[in-house]
């Protein structure tokens, strides 16, 4: 017997969860070759770009250079490819540089020149010279966002486009045409987008552009050349179907009830790829649940080719098929390639192998369950002991974990977060409440108005379903999240008393601070989120400390600029001026989300610990240390 429900001996442990936190991303294909992001955070959190080509990987910029763009503050779209060289964002100036990937050894050599305020994403390569995103920052205003061209020769930098707040996802056709994404506040790229199409042949005038989708309600996403085609997803229809643009006009591809792309947080994403004059290549998710297709543009068929994945991310050309970034529920993710003659997939990289057994995997249960607004979706993890043995004489305690964004989604990925409370004894139910995406623009939309509602409502309808089958206990419930999570955690606490305990990662307590000190690219997002001054008066867990009664931990970035220091320490001083036992760790040098691996660790082992002493758990191998106020006459369960 493992012993009491929570307080298991596990293999897993805090190092293994901040070397889980080593992942891919933006993943490129060209010619023979594959590039992508790799973050480190044993390097204190530097990112790096790699060059794999026949079997062999090399790193290309060595520290102190770290890929990663500033634009919105949580960037995408860092680098680009050209014929013998890649060219990519550094972090620390925000100025472009360039390095050979075929050469032995090159040291990356900067390209632009400008100064710290100027920032740029969403690179592409045009056959001569970069195009790009650039975000101008001024101390006495907003920040300007335009399209540029930048000459790699000289560094200079030409405006191609301005006027509207945001740009995003410049892509050139080859033939003198240039297809690119826009739009202005109060709108996030998911609520509406516009696509247009410029000549950029000699002469042409680059602000004489053809509207060719979107709307203010209409969200279009990633456009695709594909044999002179123009290839986009818009859910015009409900859902982000592919649609296609030729000289006939716009028609739609497969109309259904399914998502081939999803919300433009970062730049960058891929979602789908051309692999011929009339086929793409696509990620596509039903009901939260994603497979691989080979859609055909003419014939509107989409033809599965893998469904064996919880993730597909970055799908890029090779010339055997396509690769992509690959999540699974049981192993760490990985890159892949599928030879689409044969339908085999190769492992092209993947982190080493874990330490420990596949058999203390905890895989998760879909859930579907009755809330407010209609069915709700999450992902339940049960207990999954070492030695296979579980209390039968009660039920384990509940965590209930709450995705950012809040328009984004959670996955089955493995995450060995949620694997350090399953071996330990812990239930988990990682909850894709009404916002989240992959289920089309009505689930989405559930949240509109409603942020702080809609989203707690599913949190606690996840938690009375699972309490009325009698899987958890009710006496030990906790909530945690981080960023939107954050939030979704203090509103679950402020306004209902079904949870014991919560957990907030740089998370929202005052709704009108955050529509004050928030960046410009969500500096109107509560205004569909929430509402009124009035309503995110209401709607602040600040403004009801007085209901909010049970123990908080605060995870904070000191450098946080989208979620400010000041909203925890709000926060934590009011909990603590009312002898709620409180906790607040900051942790220097770290923005929105924590990357080096210390913090990582730091976090995990303090969060468990503080979960534990609430609940009066004791583990074996003692817990970390934490300081929490007015912990010394709190009740245990």
């Amino acid at each position: 017997m493992s012993g009491p429900y929570g307080a298991w001996p596990s293999p897993v442990d805090a190092e293994l969860v901040a070397s889980g936190s080593r992942g891919y991303a933006e993943l490129r294909g060209r010619a023979d070759s594959l590039f992508w992001l790799e973050s480190r955070p044993d390097e204190a959190g530097r990112t790096t770009l790699v060059h794999w080509r026949a079997g062999v990987s090399r790193e290309l910029t060595p520290a102190p250079f770290n890929p990663r763009s500033r634009v919105h503050e949580y960037g995408g779209g860092a680098f680009c490819v050209a014929d013998d060289r890649a060219y990519f964002v550094n972090f620390a100036d925000q100025n472009i540089y360039a390095v050979r990937y075929e050469a032995e050894a090159d040291d990356p050599h900067q390209v632009t020149q400008g100064e710290a305020t100027e920032r740029f994403a969403d690179l592409a390569w045009d056959g001569a010279a970069i195009l790009a995103v650039r975000e101008r920052h001024n101390p006495d205003s907003e920040p300007v966002n335009d399209l540029v061209r930048i000459d790699v020769a000289s560094g200079d930098v030409q405006c191609l486009h301005s006027g509207h707040d945001f740009y995003a996802a410049p892509r050139p056709s080859g033939d003198g045409r240039l297809a690119f994404i826009a739009w202005d506040h109060p709108n996030m790229p998911f609520d509406g987008t516009q696509l247009f199409l410029v000549q950029t042949n000699d002469g042409a005038d680059p602000t004489d552009t053809t509207l060719i989708a979107g709307g203010a309600r209409e969200s279009v996403v990633q456009p695709e050349w594909c044999a002179g085609r123009l290839v986009f997803a818009t859910d015009a229809g409900g859902y982000w179907n592919l649609h296609v643009h030729d000289d006939s006009g716009v028609f739609p591809v497969l109309p259904e009830d399914a998502e081939y792309a999803g919300p433009a947080w970062l730049f960058g994403s891929s979602y789908y790829v051309p692999v011929g004059p009339r086929h793409v290549v696509a990620r596509r998710v039903e009901n939260g649940v994603p497979s691989l297709v080979l859609v055909d543009l003419d014939q509107g068929l989409a033809s599965p080719l893998d469904g064996g994945c919880s993730s597909y991310a970055g799908v890029t050309r090779t010339p055997r098929g396509v690769a992509f970034i690959a999540g699974f529920p049981d192993r760490p993710s990985r890159i892949v390639e599928l030879e689409l003659a044969t339908s085999s997939r190769t492992d092209i990289a993947s982190p080493p192998k874990p330490r420990v057994s596949i058999d203390v995997v905890s895989v998760p249960e879909p859930l579907v369950f009755s809330s407010t607004q209609g069915d709700a979706h999450a992902f339940l993890y049960l207990p999954k002991p070492v030695d296979g043995a579980v209390p039968n004489d009660e039920s384990p305690p509940l965590l209930v974990t709450t995705h950012g964004g809040p328009t984004s989604n959670t996955t089955a990925d493995l995450s060995w977060r949620v694997q350090y409370y399953t071996s330990r004894g812990w239930a988990v139910a990682d909850v894709n409440y009404g916002g989240s995406t992959g289920f089309g623009r009505a689930y989405r939309e559930r949240l509109r108005g409603a942020w702080g509602q809609v989203d707690v409502e599913d949190c606690v309808a996840c938690v009375r379903h699972l309490v009325g089958e009698g899987r958890v206990d009710p006496a030990r419930i906790a909530i945690r999240g981080g960023s939107a999570g954050g939030y979704t955690t203090l509103a679950a606490l402020a306004f209902t008393n079904v949870f014991k305990a919560g957990a907030s990662h740089y998370g929202v307590g005052d709704l009108k601070a955050l529509a004050t000190d928030t960046h410009k690219f969500e500096s109107r997002y509560l205004d569909t989120l929430v509402g009124d001054a009035e309503a995110m008066h209401e709607r602040s867990p600040i403004n009801h400390v007085q209901h909010l009664n049970c123990p908080v931990i605060f995870f904070q970035g000191a450098d946080d600029k989208v979620v400010p220091p000041n909203q925890s320490e709000t926060m934590r001083d009011a909990l603590a001026a009312k002898g709620i036992p409180v906790a607040y760790l900051l942790f220097d040098g770290e923005g929105h989300g924590f990357r080096r691996a210390e913090n990582v660790r730091r976090t995990i082992e303090a969060e468990y610990a503080f979960f534990a002493r609430i609940f009066g758990i004791e583990p074996a191998g003692g817990l970390a240390e934490v300081e929490i106020e007015n912990i010394g006459a709190w009740p245990t369960p």
